[in-house]
């Protein structure tokens, strides 16, 4: 498995969980922190264990220690 920083190499990559379901898509990098616009089908719980709350935004920042591995196609979580 491979952990690294997230540069803006990683700018539309699909995000899933431990499953390998989809739960968005990396839109922007800003400081190493990737933004994912949320599938619409992720539920409202995978959502708070992500600590993504109620929000206005259309994005959410993805925590480091979300994630399980970073490839050349796909940002894998750790299992929530």
């Amino acid at each position: 498995m491979s952990v690294r920083d997230i540069t803006e190499d990683d700018e539309g990559k699909k995000v899933v969980d431990a499953r390998g379901e989809t739960v968005g898509r990396v839109v922007d990098v800003e400081h190493g922190t990737a933004h994912v616009d949320p599938d619409p089908g992720v539920t409202d719980t995978v959502m708070s264990k992500l600590g993504w709350g109620d929000s206005d935004e259309d994005t959410y920042p993805l925590q480091e220690a979300s994630i399980a591995e970073v490839t050349d196609d796909e940002i894998r979580l750790d299992d929530l």
